[in-house]
């Protein structure tokens, strides 16, 4: 028994979660050898790896090990991040590892809701988390997170220092006008202010920054595209033809701009009566998880309509710290984790190891 063996014995392991062989996804990190002792270290690549699969993952690799002749076997897991090191070209943004775009084709589908509530539950699963609202004309961050428990400030080297709401760094226009002035600019304007969001703003060392876009494909998708990589987009809709109709143009703008698409949600799926338990379909059901289909992407899964969730908007505590142990929070960070599994995924895929930034503990 010697390390060549045991590496191995650990290519033919696969990843609960990522369904692949742990060796040819860059799984396993170290193996040590000291007699019938083995040491395996492995990088779990997301916060959002569920904890069951995390528990077989160190089964699956303890079997084997044991199956090539070890007595003693330890395995030490550690979350590392898997990102993609951005060109040279969109270095602008210092920090954030991977960036998530929140997209709808149309508004009124409920896109900065599922934004909110992806960030806040990625935070729940321990990643370090950033939410930038891209809304430049009517930002409603602002409003659905409430008094932030540190204001935005101006450091000392004239950076912008991003407010944090429960854990969560945030840059919003609509920290910095009147609730009720109008941004009325154009399209240079609104990417220059992008740019000031993203290069002077101290986003730190993230592991993910949720961006919440506009709806459409205006002027804000293009910029972002052109200034920083993206990793992929989440598209939101409600299941009504007029809002599948929009999503699918926003799909395509995101496809010229070479952004993946990691998969679609379905928001405003159905209302379940807390009182008598009756489901009603109030917009149609069912077209998110068609589309994404078509497309073939992932269907994230469905999102109903809850008044908890709306009220969680409008006090400024989303549903996912508001009511952690809800039905509705569990499948807000069921989406994170879905994904965190897709980025990491096509992160691993490659042929190449992505570089890793510094951990911070």
């Amino acid at each position: 028994m010697n390390e060549a063996s045991i590496k191995e014995a650990l290519a033919k392991v696969v990843d609960p979660a990522l369904g692949r062989d742990i060796v040819a996804y860059r799984i396993v990190r170290t193996v040590e050898v000291s007699g019938e002792d083995v040491l395996v270290r492995i990088d779990i690549p997301t916060h959002g790896y569920p904890q069951g699969q995390r528990r077989e993952l160190v089964s699956r690799v303890e079997k084997a090990c044991k199956d090539a002749g070890a007595k003693h076997v330890t395995v030490v897991p550690e979350v590392v991040t898997a990102f993609t090191p951005p060109p040279g070209d969109k270095n602008l943004l210092k920090g954030p590892k991977n960036v998530i775009a929140v997209a709808a084709g149309k508004g009124g589908v409920g896109k900065s809701t599922v934004a909110v509530n992806l960030a806040m539950a990625l935070m729940r699963h321990g990643a370090k988390v950033g939410l930038l609202d891209c809304d430049v004309f009517g930002p409603s961050i602002p409003t659905m997170l409430g008094t932030p428990e540190v204001p935005p400030q101006a450091s000392a080297d004239s950076k912008i220092i991003p407010a944090m709401h429960h854990g969560v760094k945030v840059i919003s226009v609509g920290f910095f006008v009147d609730k009720g002035e109008a941004v009325v600019w154009r399209g240079p304007m609104v990417h220059r202010l992008l740019q000031q969001f993203l290069g002077d703003v101290e986003w730190g060392v993230l592991d993910y920054l949720v961006c919440d876009l506009p709806p459409g494909t205006g002027d804000v998708q293009l910029s972002l595209s052109q200034l920083i990589p993206i990793t992929g987009a989440v598209m939101v809709t409600t299941p009504q033809e007029v809002a599948i109709v929009d999503v699918v143009k926003g799909i395509a703008m995101f496809e010229k701009v070479e952004i993946p698409i990691l998969g679609v949600v379905e928001n405003m799926s159905y209302y379940k009566c807390p009182a008598c338990g009756h489901t009603d379909e109030i917009f149609s059901h069912g077209g998110g998880k068609r589309l994404a289909q078509e497309i073939n992407t992932t269907f994230f899964g469905d999102i109903p309509i809850d008044t908890r969730i709306r009220f969680g908007g409008d006090a400024g505590v989303p549903i996912v710290i508001a009511s952690p142990d809800s039905e509705n929070a569990a499948r807000f960070m069921g989406l994170a984790s879905q994904v965190t599994l897709k980025m990491a995924e096509a992160v691993l895929a490659k042929p190449k190891r992505a570089s890793r930034l510094p951990i911070i503990k």
